[in-house]
Protein backbone atom coordinates (compact mmCIF):
# COMPACT_ATOMS: atom_id res chain seq x y z
CA UNK A 1 0.00 0.00 0.00
CA UNK A 2 1.38 3.41 -0.99
CA UNK A 3 2.14 5.62 2.02
CA UNK A 4 1.49 9.33 1.88
CA UNK A 5 4.33 11.70 1.04
CA UNK A 6 4.87 14.76 3.23
CA UNK A 7 6.90 17.85 2.33
CA UNK A 8 8.69 19.42 5.32
CA UNK A 9 9.66 23.07 4.80
CA UNK A 10 11.72 24.77 7.52
CA UNK A 11 14.94 26.78 7.46
CA UNK A 12 16.16 25.08 10.67
CA UNK A 13 17.84 21.77 9.87
CA UNK A 14 17.27 20.46 13.39
CA UNK A 15 13.52 21.02 13.08
CA UNK A 16 13.40 19.40 9.61
CA UNK A 17 15.31 16.37 10.83
CA UNK A 18 13.22 16.04 14.00
CA UNK A 19 9.93 16.10 12.07
CA UNK A 20 11.43 13.74 9.48
CA UNK A 21 12.30 11.15 12.14
CA UNK A 22 8.83 11.17 13.73
CA UNK A 23 7.01 10.96 10.40
CA UNK A 24 9.20 8.14 9.09
CA UNK A 25 8.58 6.26 12.34
CA UNK A 26 4.89 6.40 11.39
CA UNK A 27 5.67 5.00 7.95
CA UNK A 28 5.30 8.24 5.94
CA UNK A 29 7.52 9.16 3.02
CA UNK A 30 9.13 12.59 3.36
CA UNK A 31 10.78 15.31 1.29
CA UNK A 32 12.64 18.23 2.88
CA UNK A 33 13.16 21.84 1.80
CA UNK A 34 14.91 24.64 3.67
CA UNK A 35 12.88 27.55 2.29
CA UNK A 36 9.76 28.41 0.31
CA UNK A 37 11.50 28.76 -3.05
CA UNK A 38 12.99 25.27 -2.77
CA UNK A 39 9.57 23.91 -1.79
CA UNK A 40 7.91 25.41 -4.87
CA UNK A 41 10.60 23.94 -7.12
CA UNK A 42 10.10 20.51 -5.54
CA UNK A 43 6.35 20.70 -6.09
CA UNK A 44 6.93 21.36 -9.79
CA UNK A 45 8.72 18.04 -10.09
CA UNK A 46 6.88 15.76 -7.68
CA UNK A 47 3.65 15.58 -5.74
CA UNK A 48 3.05 15.70 -1.99
CA UNK A 49 0.01 14.67 0.04
CA UNK A 50 0.58 17.20 2.85
CA UNK A 51 2.93 20.10 3.56
CA UNK A 52 4.37 21.17 6.91
CA UNK A 53 5.35 24.80 6.35
CA UNK A 54 7.30 27.13 8.62
CA UNK A 55 6.21 30.78 8.51
CA UNK A 56 9.47 32.62 9.29
CA UNK A 57 11.92 31.70 6.51
CA UNK A 58 14.42 33.59 4.33
CA UNK A 59 13.95 34.11 0.56
CA UNK A 60 10.21 33.32 0.62
CA UNK A 61 8.28 33.13 3.88
CA UNK A 62 5.60 30.59 4.69
CA UNK A 63 2.67 32.94 4.11
CA UNK A 64 3.75 33.78 0.56
CA UNK A 65 4.68 30.16 -0.12
CA UNK A 66 1.26 29.01 1.07
CA UNK A 67 -0.49 31.53 -1.18
CA UNK A 68 1.54 30.45 -4.21
CA UNK A 69 0.79 26.77 -3.54
CA UNK A 70 -2.91 27.57 -3.19
CA UNK A 71 -2.93 29.03 -6.72
CA UNK A 72 -2.76 25.50 -8.10
CA UNK A 73 -3.14 22.94 -5.30
CA UNK A 74 -5.53 22.12 -2.47
CA UNK A 75 -3.39 19.68 -0.49
CA UNK A 76 -3.40 20.09 3.32
CA UNK A 77 -0.96 22.62 4.76
CA UNK A 78 0.04 22.75 8.44
CA UNK A 79 1.90 25.95 9.33
CA UNK A 80 4.56 26.28 12.01
CA UNK A 81 5.63 29.50 13.66
CA UNK A 82 7.75 30.67 16.57
CA UNK A 83 5.14 33.37 17.09
CA UNK A 84 1.98 32.69 19.03
CA UNK A 85 0.03 35.89 18.51
CA UNK A 86 -3.52 35.53 17.21
CA UNK A 87 -2.78 37.75 14.21
CA UNK A 88 -0.24 35.20 12.94
CA UNK A 89 -2.76 32.40 13.24
CA UNK A 90 -5.45 34.42 11.46
CA UNK A 91 -3.02 35.41 8.71
CA UNK A 92 -1.87 31.82 8.19
CA UNK A 93 -5.32 30.30 8.05
CA UNK A 94 -6.89 32.97 5.83
CA UNK A 95 -4.14 32.53 3.23
CA UNK A 96 -5.00 28.88 2.82
CA UNK A 97 -3.46 26.89 5.68
CA UNK A 98 -5.53 24.07 7.17
CA UNK A 99 -3.93 24.00 10.62
CA UNK A 100 -1.43 25.89 12.74
CA UNK A 101 1.08 24.89 15.41
CA UNK A 102 3.28 27.16 17.49
CA UNK A 103 6.95 26.41 18.20
CA UNK A 104 8.16 24.82 20.37
CA UNK A 105 5.73 22.00 19.67
CA UNK A 106 5.34 18.40 20.76
CA UNK A 107 6.29 16.21 17.78
CA UNK A 108 3.62 13.71 18.76
CA UNK A 109 0.98 16.44 18.55
CA UNK A 110 2.24 17.37 15.08
CA UNK A 111 2.01 13.72 13.98
CA UNK A 112 -1.55 13.56 15.33
CA UNK A 113 -2.49 16.66 13.33
CA UNK A 114 -0.86 15.23 10.21
CA UNK A 115 -2.93 12.06 10.57
CA UNK A 116 -6.10 14.09 11.13
CA UNK A 117 -5.57 16.25 8.02
CA UNK A 118 -4.67 13.28 5.83
CA UNK A 119 -7.68 11.31 7.06
CA UNK A 120 -9.98 14.23 6.29
CA UNK A 121 -8.57 14.92 2.83
CA UNK A 122 -7.55 11.50 1.58
CA UNK A 123 -10.29 9.29 2.98
CA UNK A 124 -13.38 11.36 3.68
CA UNK A 125 -13.03 13.34 0.45
CA UNK A 126 -11.39 10.57 -1.62
CA UNK A 127 -8.63 13.09 -2.35
CA UNK A 128 -10.37 14.27 -5.53
CA UNK A 129 -9.19 17.17 -7.64
CA UNK A 130 -11.72 19.99 -8.03
CA UNK A 131 -12.04 19.15 -11.72
CA UNK A 132 -12.51 15.78 -13.36
CA UNK A 133 -10.55 14.29 -16.28
CA UNK A 134 -12.46 16.49 -18.73
CA UNK A 135 -11.51 19.67 -16.90
CA UNK A 136 -14.99 20.17 -15.46
CA UNK A 137 -15.54 22.01 -12.16
CA UNK A 138 -19.02 21.83 -10.65
CA UNK A 139 -20.35 24.16 -7.97
CA UNK A 140 -24.02 23.28 -7.53
CA UNK A 141 -25.66 24.43 -10.80
CA UNK A 142 -22.53 26.27 -11.97
CA UNK A 143 -20.46 24.25 -14.47
CA UNK A 144 -16.99 25.45 -15.50
CA UNK A 145 -15.10 23.75 -18.33
CA UNK A 146 -11.44 24.68 -17.86
CA UNK A 147 -10.39 23.18 -21.20
CA UNK A 148 -12.95 24.96 -23.40
CA UNK A 149 -13.44 28.07 -21.21
CA UNK A 150 -17.19 27.48 -21.19
CA UNK A 151 -19.41 28.37 -18.25
CA UNK A 152 -22.99 27.24 -17.72
CA UNK A 153 -25.51 28.10 -15.02
CA UNK A 154 -28.61 25.92 -14.78
CA UNK A 155 -27.73 24.58 -18.23
CA UNK A 156 -27.55 28.02 -19.82
CA UNK A 157 -24.25 29.17 -21.30
CA UNK A 158 -22.73 32.32 -19.83
CA UNK A 159 -20.23 34.44 -21.76
CA UNK A 160 -17.27 35.64 -19.69
CA UNK A 161 -14.26 37.66 -20.76
CA UNK A 162 -10.87 35.91 -20.44
CA UNK A 163 -10.11 37.86 -17.25
CA UNK A 164 -13.51 37.11 -15.76
CA UNK A 165 -13.09 33.43 -16.56
CA UNK A 166 -9.61 33.36 -14.99
CA UNK A 167 -10.91 34.88 -11.75
CA UNK A 168 -13.81 32.42 -11.60
CA UNK A 169 -11.49 29.50 -12.38
CA UNK A 170 -9.04 30.59 -9.64
CA UNK A 171 -11.78 30.70 -6.99
CA UNK A 172 -13.49 27.49 -8.18
CA UNK A 173 -10.26 25.49 -8.20
CA UNK A 174 -9.60 26.58 -4.62
CA UNK A 175 -13.00 26.07 -3.00
CA UNK A 176 -13.19 27.33 0.56
CA UNK A 177 -10.02 29.40 0.27
CA UNK A 178 -10.31 33.16 0.68
CA UNK A 179 -8.37 35.23 -1.87
CA UNK A 180 -7.60 38.85 -1.10
CA UNK A 181 -8.16 41.51 -3.76
CA UNK A 182 -4.39 41.98 -3.93
CA UNK A 183 -3.77 38.25 -4.46
CA UNK A 184 -6.45 37.99 -7.16
CA UNK A 185 -4.96 40.96 -8.99
CA UNK A 186 -1.36 39.71 -8.84
CA UNK A 187 -2.38 36.17 -9.87
CA UNK A 188 -4.62 37.12 -12.79
CA UNK A 189 -2.97 40.31 -14.06
CA UNK A 190 0.53 38.99 -13.25
CA UNK A 191 1.83 42.33 -12.11
CA UNK A 192 2.36 44.08 -8.78
CA UNK A 193 -0.71 45.30 -6.96
CA UNK A 194 -0.83 49.12 -7.04
CA UNK A 195 -4.05 50.30 -5.38
CA UNK A 196 -6.11 48.26 -7.85
CA UNK A 197 -8.99 47.29 -5.56
CA UNK A 198 -11.54 48.81 -7.91
CA UNK A 199 -10.29 46.81 -10.91
CA UNK A 200 -10.86 43.48 -9.15
CA UNK A 201 -14.14 44.57 -7.58
CA UNK A 202 -15.52 45.63 -10.98
CA UNK A 203 -14.64 42.23 -12.46
CA UNK A 204 -16.21 40.40 -9.51
CA UNK A 205 -19.36 42.49 -9.91
CA UNK A 206 -19.54 41.68 -13.63
CA UNK A 207 -19.05 37.96 -12.99
CA UNK A 208 -21.83 38.01 -10.41
CA UNK A 209 -24.16 39.81 -12.80
CA UNK A 210 -23.64 36.95 -15.26
CA UNK A 211 -23.72 33.87 -13.00
CA UNK A 212 -25.81 34.88 -9.97
CA UNK A 213 -29.59 34.87 -9.96
CA UNK A 214 -29.42 37.80 -7.54
CA UNK A 215 -26.01 39.54 -7.68
CA UNK A 216 -26.80 41.34 -4.41
CA UNK A 217 -27.24 38.00 -2.66
CA UNK A 218 -24.62 35.82 -4.35
CA UNK A 219 -24.65 32.07 -3.79
CA UNK A 220 -21.44 31.30 -5.67
CA UNK A 221 -18.84 34.02 -5.11
CA UNK A 222 -19.03 34.99 -1.45
CA UNK A 223 -17.51 38.11 0.09
CA UNK A 224 -15.49 37.61 3.28
CA UNK A 225 -15.59 41.13 4.68
CA UNK A 226 -12.19 42.63 5.32
CA UNK A 227 -10.43 39.65 3.74
CA UNK A 228 -11.51 38.93 0.15
CA UNK A 229 -13.59 36.51 -1.92
CA UNK A 230 -14.16 32.77 -2.06
CA UNK A 231 -16.29 30.03 -3.56
CA UNK A 232 -17.49 27.69 -0.84
CA UNK A 233 -17.21 23.90 -0.92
Amino acid sequence: MKKEKILIVDDEKEIRDLIDIYLKNEGYNTIKAENGLDALEILKKESADLIILDIMMPKLDGIETCMKIRETQNIPIIMLSAKGEDIDKIMGLTTGADDYLTKPFNPLELVARVKSQLRRYLKLNDYKRPEDENGIIEVDDLIINVNTHEVKVNGNEVKLTPREFSILELLAKNKGIVFSIEKIYETIWKESFMESENTVMVHIRKIREKIEQNPRKPIYIKTVWGVGYKIEN
